[in-house]
C-alpha cells in the first residue's frame, strides 16, 4: 500500500499538471498558437519552470493532451451505437451522428481554432491529428460493414475507402465552421451532406 505521503505527492502532481492544462487552454484561446509560449502557461499556471517540464516538455505536448480531452467529446459521438434494421434508420442514426459531429465543432470553436493553427504549424499536433482522424475511419468503417453485413448497404465498395471519404467531407466542413467562414447552419450541413453519402451507399 502506498504511504500517505507518497499519495499526497500524487496528489498534488496530478493538480500540477491540471492546472497547467487548464492555463494552457485560457493561453492558447487568448493568444493562438503560434503566439503562445510554455513561459505564458508556466506563469498563468502558478508553478514552476523545474516542475512544468517534469509534466511537459513544451507547449505542443500541453496541445495534443489537451486535443485529447477535446475529442474525447467527438469520440462519444462517433461511437454510438449503429445497429440499424432498415436503410431508413440507418439514414436517421447517419445524419443525427454527423449533425452532432458538427455541432461540436461549433461549440468547441475557440479550442478548434488553436487545434486548425497547430496542425499547419507543430509536426507533433499534425501527427496527433492522424492518429484522431484514423480513429473516426476505423470506427465509420466498422459502422458500414454492420450494415454490408446486413444487407442494408451495397457490397460492392470498400468500406474503408468510403469510410475515408465520409469523414474528408466532414473535416472539410468542420473546419469552415470552425473559422466561420460558411453562410450555412449545422442542420443544412449534416442534412445535405446526409443525403449525398447514403444515397450512394444505401441504395
Amino acid at each position: 500500500m502506498p504511504s500517505d505521503h507518497m499519495t499526497t505527492r500524487k496528489l498534488r502532481s496530478l493538480q500540477t499538471r491540471e492546472k497547467l492544462l487548464a492555463a494552457g487552454r485560457d493561453i492558447f484561446i487568448e493568444y493562438g498558437f503560434q503566439k503562445t509560449t510554455i513561459s505564458q502557461i508556466i506563469k498563468k499556471a502558478n508553478t514552476g519552470y523545474g516542475t512544468a517540464y517534469v509534466h511537459f516538455k513544451g507547449k505542443d505536448e500541453i496541445l495534443v493532451q489537451l486535443m485529447e480531452e477535446v475529442m474525447g467529446r467527438f469520440y462519444e459521438i462517433a461511437e454510438l451505437p449503429f445497429r440499424p434494421e432498415s436503410k431508413q434508420e440507418a439514414y436517421q442514426m447517419i445524419e443525427q451522428q454527423a449533425g452532432l459531429f458538427l455541432e461540436m465543432a461549433n461549440e468547441e470553436r475557440p479550442m478548434m481554432q488553436v487545434i486548425e493553427e497547430a496542425i499547419r504549424l507543430s509536426e507533433d499536433v499534425n501527427r496527433k491529428w492522424k492518429e484522431i482522424r484514423e480513429r473516426f475511419i476505423k470506427q465509420i468503417a466498422q459502422d458500414i460493414a454492420y450494415s454490408q453485413k446486413n444487407g442494408l448497404a451495397r457490397t460492392d465498395v470498400d468500406n474503408y475507402l468510403v469510410a475515408r471519404g465520409w469523414f474528408f467531407a466532414n473535416e472539410m466542413y468542420l473546419w469552415e465552421i470552425v473559422k466561420n467562414e460558411f453562410g450555412f447552419t449545422v442542420h443544412q450541413i449534416a442534412h445535405n451532406l446526409t443525403a449525398i453519402y447514403t444515397g450512394g451507399l444505401y441504395q
